[in-house]
Order: C-alpha cells, then structure tokens, then sequence
C-alpha cells in the first residue's frame, strides 16, 4: 500500500467535489475522496476541503473516491460507510465473506484489502500513532523500520476462539460495528475450520444470551453457552473473563490444551490465551530476541496471563521471576502450569496496586509488560522506570495505547531501541506489537 508522507494529505478533498448540505441526518450519501487509513478500521476523509467536517469512513481504501452513508453524527466529526466505489484503489479485492459488507457484521473491517495491503495499512496506523502520539521523530521511526510481519498460515480460518451473540429469536451471529444488533451469519471465515464445522449458527439457542467456542492449539474443542448476562457483551478480544451471567460447559472439556513455547498448558476455556494458533510462538520468541535473558537475571512478567512470557524468560534465567495477574482464572492457570519451575512466583493483584503496594520490588532486570488494549498506563510506566530494569518487552495489541506509553516511558529517561509488528488478527484492524525499551544512558 503506497501512501503519501503526511497523513493530512490524503484528508484532502478535491474542489471538483459537491459542496456538502450542513444539516446531514443518519442515512444521507455523500461523495468523498477517502485518505488516510486511521486507528479504528477506517479511513479519514474530509467534507467540504481540506479544513471540513472529518468523516471516517469504512470499507474504503485511501485515495477512493466513493459515496459513503452516514451512520453516526458527532460534534466535530461523522462516520460513515462506504457503500458505493467509483474510483477504487488497486489495493481492492472482493471480500470473501458475504457478511463483510455495511450493515452486516462487524468483525472483520479490512477483508475489502489485498493482503499485503493489509499489513501496509496496519504499518502506517502504527507510525502514525508512534509520531502523534508518541512524540517519536520520523528518523526514528526510518531507522526502526517499522513493518508488519505475517504470521504462518492464510488470511482466513485461522480464530481459535469465537463468542457468538444471540438474538431474541434465539439464533446466533455477531455483532455489527459498534452496536449490539446480532447479525445472524451462515459461518464466520476467519474462524477456525473446527469450529466452522460445528452447528452453532444452524440451531436455535432460545435460553442463551452467547455461545463460546474454543479449537485449542492442543486439539480440542469446546463449546459452553452463557446466560442471563448482567452485562453487554464485550469483544470477544478484549481478553476479560467474560460477562456476568451463568456458564454452562456443553461439549469439550472446561480445560483446554494449548501448546506453546515448548510446553503444554492447560487453560480455562473461557480464559485469554492468544486467538492465532500461531501467535503465542511468535510473541515468546519476539520477547526473547529483544530481551535476551541471561543465567541469574530477574524478571517481572506483569499482566502476565497463565504465565507464557514468565515460562520462557524463567527457563532461560534459572532466577527469581513474578508474575503479576488480576484475573481469577489467569492466576489459577499461571500457577498450575508455573508449578514445576522454581522461583516463580505468582502474584493475584492489579499491576498499579501491587506496583504501589511493593507486593512486587526489585531489583529488577527484566520486565515483560502485556496489558489489556488500554495499555498499561502512566502510574504502571512511571512504576516500572522507576525500576531501573535492564531492559522492558512491552507487548501491545493497540498501537495508540502503546504510543501513549511510550511517551511516558520517553518522559522518565527511557527510548524505544526496536519495534517488531505482526499481523496477528488478519482482516481486522488489530495488529500486535512488541517493543523494546531501553533506559538512557548506563543501567
């Protein structure tokens, strides 16, 4: 994907285009030069020049010329989808999924772009968020490279994990785009062949409020139903424990088998555990390759889930490592499958509470920060520089919540020396980054 320098000018909007009516309502079509791909899954444009009204828009590509619908007005800016194309991008391809389309599902937002283009698009968010947000110069940004890896495997078939809405009829799909509409859906293509072969959409599920399906990495497969949630659902990534509400195992085991940086683990079906069977792999071994632990060294692994970056990094060091985890089931998985490897500790608190509580002190060499899609924050950021360890991996599923942090990190004397992007949830706008930072000057 060729984009030019400056996000703002692919937000331009040529004179030749009709000047837009001020009063816009939900449902009425505009025509718009798209520009640059933006944080969220769509593109920017503008209404009316360069200084108008900013739309963002879905289901477009930069430099299009489309008309798009309005779907949501907001003080000082729109959404929109793009519903007609009259000029495409060479970036476009027919979208596998009959349901990747405006007002259908949600779930996928880049199925309309080329692979490779994908991976570009997720690239220029990443820079973009790095220099806006994060302060970094562009000679910085140049010398770090920044690109998007593939992971093995194709673009489809490859989510191990899907929560599947229901509807007051009882029939289960997924969600639109920011709404709580269910779409019902033959089946979802970027899910896991295993669980596309179960009937999960073809029956009727009159008592449940969701249906959660597991193909673990470890061969099995598990399907449980929630019901009576207290809560709207939230994304089936959000790597939470789920909302409230009764959980009924159906068929599969509760624990289920993932295999993953030379170990076997037993994790909670509705646990977090990395949705690309792939993932897990490459996120140990990108945090190993930055970090490169060393006999004796000691390590924090905050937010540290069932323990997959604490297994690594320990078995290399032979040292102290804590793990820190707020979640009932992520603290029950990290101390069963921690158990055989000595001076590992496992730490059930919030990651600024026991920071602040000294639950966890230093010395410190190593730490492993992999927090929800908030990112970890200035009070965890300022904890953890305060800290003085050698080096920090931080491994992010959102790049402006990384770039936040990297601008607290920037402030307490700390650079970001490598950055290394992977294409973790192909068609969406989701992108997995792991960064290493450094403290200025000598440790």
């Amino acid at each position: 994907m060729t984009l030019p320098e400056r996000p703002r000018d692919l937000a331009e909007t040529p004179d030749d285009l009709p000047e837009p009516p001020e009063d816009l309502v939900e449902g009425d079509r505009v025509e718009l030069r798209v520009g640059a791909p933006a944080h969220g899954g769509h593109c920017v444009a503008r209404l009316g020049g360069p200084h108008g009204r900013v739309v963002f828009v879905r289901h477009a590509l930069p430099g299009e010329l489309v008309t798009a619908e309005v779907t949501e007005l907001h003080r000082g800016y729109l959404r929109a989808d793009a519903v007609r194309v009259h000029e495409p991008s060479p970036d476009r391809v027919a979208p596998p999924c009959p349901w990747a389309r405006p007002g259908a599902c949600g779930g996928c937002d880049l199925q309309h772009v080329a692979e490779d283009a994908q991976r570009g698009w997720k690239a220029a968010v990443v820079r973009e968020a790095l220099t806006r947000i994060g302060g970094l110069p562009a000679d910085t940004l140049d010398a770090l490279g920044v690109r998007v890896e593939p992971l093995p495997g194709g673009p489809l078939g490859w989510r191990t994990r899907v929560r599947y809405a229901v509807d007051a009829a009882g029939r289960a799909g997924l969600l639109q785009h920011r709404s709580h509409q269910v779409v019902p859906i033959d089946r979802c293509r970027i899910a896991h062949p295993l669980l596309q072969d179960l009937d999960v959409t073809a029956r009727s599920w009159p008592d449940a409020d969701a249906v959660e399906v597991v193909a673990s990495t470890g061969g099995d497969v598990s399907v449980a139903v929630r019901r009576a949630a207290s809560a709207p659902l939230p994304p089936d990534n959000s790597g939470t424990d789920g909302p409230g509400g009764a959980r009924t195992q159906l068929t599969g085991p509760a624990l289920v088998r993932e295999v993953a940086a030379g170990r076997d683990w037993q994790v909670p079906a509705e646990g977090f555990w990395q949705v690309h069977p792939a993932a897990a792999d490459t996120l140990v071994t990108a945090v190993l390759e930055l970090l490169r632990p060393a006999p004796g060294e000691i390590a924090w692994d905050l937010y540290g889930g069932a323990g997959l970056f604490a297994a690594a990094v320990a078995e290399r060091t032979g040292a102290r490592t804590t793990v820190v985890e707020s979640s009932p089931t992520g603290v029950a998985a990290a101390r069963a499958n921690l158990a055989d490897l000595s001076g590992v500790e496992v730490v059930a608190a919030k990651v600024d509470v026991a920071l602040a509580r000294r639950r966890v002190t230093g010395p410190v060499d190593l730490v492993v920060l992999d927090p929800p899609r908030t990112g970890a924050g200035a009070k965890v950021v300022r904890s953890v520089a305060a800290a003085r360890p050698r080096a920090v991996a931080y491994v992010a599923c959102d790049p402006v919540a990384l770039a936040r942090d990297v601008a607290t990190f920037a402030a307490a004397g700390w650079r970001l020396a490598r950055l290394r992007a992977f294409d973790c949830f192909p068609m969406t706008q989701h992108v997995e980054c792991v960064a290493l930072l450094l403290p200025d000057g000598p440790h």
